[in-house]
């Protein structure tokens, strides 16, 4: 029977928690006391709450975040109605920060506030010798990271056979982009290269062939860029996928000439550029160099077998529609294989709340906190901007419409386009949610109603299925079409943002 639970609730199961390992392996002598729960946010906090106390614990370590914070205080809060002499103890970026103002702080017993792993320790010895500190929130000193026990080898044979094993050689950021928690902590510390490496050799071993690096600046130092890469190109391994967040206009050519050597399906880049609008990225401190990072997307896309997933954020302080579009349609032109249209969200403790009164910003006070209105985007326009980001991603960073998207937009800027196609969409159905291949399939049919439309639709469809959908037959000569004029008059109310359209508006 555990004396400590260390707990977490991730996003889906094919996550597996880094920070709790690392708060495990960091126990020293406790780690016999202790063990690992992970839960998702999927499941019911009474059922959660049920399986914490079922080895009568002492201690629970809660780690919180932007996406579990609300299921998070549903179980602190039945925690502490149903066993009120187990001591709570938070972590985690969600509750580092703000804590005077959450409820869920002022439900628990204590918050290890930062990088919990030696101040967690600390308290949980104190606690099981019977001493109670009279302080809630503990903030220890950042960990010297060349000091601390490695979590890798708390990776279990079901996380290796079924989940993302998360890694990473480094912490914290040198920039300060205002809308990101790392810019909080700009002091980027190394684990030894050597060790980490060896450990990583371990883990393929066992088995492990997905790693997503959490690293926040992956090729800053490239010369350590370089030795992981050339790690895993060494390794007789063919069948790893290997996931790196990469600084966008930093790819000299010892790394390109890397990065070219993998083979296709190893590798994803996720590239955060954010904004195009050098005037926005300078307001937020986002310092890079725009035309740099074009020339390495450009790079990576013709060069490299690389799959780029690209990040866009809307709703950055004196971004309008128009120029986060603009954004958008020259980000395309680079061909990455997925774009990420993001909303900005408040994270607590970032500086970006310092833009609100001057551009009139309003956040949803409930995680994730995303951005309501401002000056300058309308509610209903960031409803709609956060519908296109569902409609593209199941249309084209699925992979599944590649023949049939592109014709969307032929011929037109492309976001103002989709934009179209989104609304039309919201119009037939509502909300985007459960869409199956074949309704979005049918949808996209109606939509476009062509000739070549059918043929591209018809490839796709038996990239991923057998036989030929009968809506699809006939299609040339028989299918009842969409009329033009009817068509048109659709695309002219929506590029005019007429609020009025949605399934609210129907009779």
């Amino acid at each position: 029977m555990a004396q400590i639970v260390l707990a977490t609730l991730n996003a889906r199961y094919g996550h597996a928690s880094l920070a709790l390992r690392y708060l495990y392996a960091n126990l020293a002598e406790l780690a016999e006391r202790a063990e690992i729960c992970e839960f998702t946010i999927a499941e019911r906090p009474v059922d959660i709450v049920e399986s914490l106390l079922a080895g009568s614990p002492r201690i629970v370590g809660l780690g919180v975040y932007i996406w579990n914070a609300s299921q998070s205080l549903e179980v602190v809060r039945l925690l502490k109605a149903v066993a009120p002499e187990v001591v709570v103890v938070l972590g985690g970026p969600e509750v580092s920060h703000e804590p005077a103002e959450q409820e869920i702080v002022a439900r628990a017993d204590y918050l290890v506030a930062g990088e919990g792993e030696t101040g967690f320790r600390e308290l949980a010895e104190q606690l099981l010798a019977g001493r109670r500190p009279a302080q809630k929130v503990l903030t220890t000193p950042l960990p010297d990271v060349k000091t601390l026990a490695s979590p890798y080898a708390h990776y279990d044979g079901a996380d290796i056979a079924h989940r993302f094993i998360y890694v990473e050689a480094s912490r914290g950021c040198p920039f300060s982009c205002e809308f990101c928690l790392s810019s909080l902590d700009q002091q980027v510390r190394t684990f030894p290269l050597e060790n980490f490496l060896a450990e990583i050799a371990s883990l393929i071993g066992r088995g492990a062939r997905n790693f997503k690096f959490i690293d926040r600046t992956f090729n800053l130092n490239i010369r350590t860029a370089e030795r992981i890469l050339r790690f895993f190109l060494e390794r007789p391994e063919s069948d790893l996928f290997l996931h790196f967040e990469m600084v966008p206009d930093r790819f000299p050519e010892a790394l390109r000439a890397l990065v070219a050597r993998f083979a296709p399906g190893a590798v994803q880049f996720e590239v955060g550029l954010q904004t195009f609008n050098r005037e926005v990225a300078a307001r937020i401190q986002r310092d890079y160099d725009v035309q740099q990072a074009e020339e390495n997307l450009r790079y990576l896309r013709e060069q490299t077998a690389v799959h780029i997933h690209a990040d866009l954020i809307a709703g950055l302080p004196g971004e309008t529609l128009a120029s986060f579009g603009e954004g958008f349609d020259r980000l395309l032109t680079l061909r990455p294989q997925e774009i990420q249209v993001g909303i900005l969200k408040r994270l607590r403790g970032t500086p970006i709340s310092r833009h609100d009164q001057a551009y009139g910003v309003v956040f949803n006070a409930s995680p994730p906190y995303e951005i309501l209105r401002n000056d300058l985007i309308s509610f209903n326009d960031f409803q709609r901007i956060k519908r296109f980001a569902r409609l593209w991603d199941l249309v084209h960073n699925s992979g599944n419409f590649v023949h049939t998207a592109p014709l969307i937009w032929q011929g037109q800027p492309a976001f103002a386009a989709f934009m179209t196609f989104a609304d039309w969409c919201y119009e037939q159905i509502g909300q985007f949610v459960g869409i199956g291949l074949e309704r979005l399939a049918q949808l996209l049919f109606r939509y476009l109603d062509s000739d070549a439309a059918a043929a591209a639709i018809e490839a796709d469809y038996q990239r991923k299925r057998r036989g030929r959908p009968t809506w699809l037959a006939g299609s040339t000569d028989g299918r009842r079409r969409v009329r033009r004029s009817q068509l048109g008059e659709r695309q002219r109310r929506h590029t005019g943002n007429d609020a009025s359209d949605g399934p609210c508006s129907k009779a």
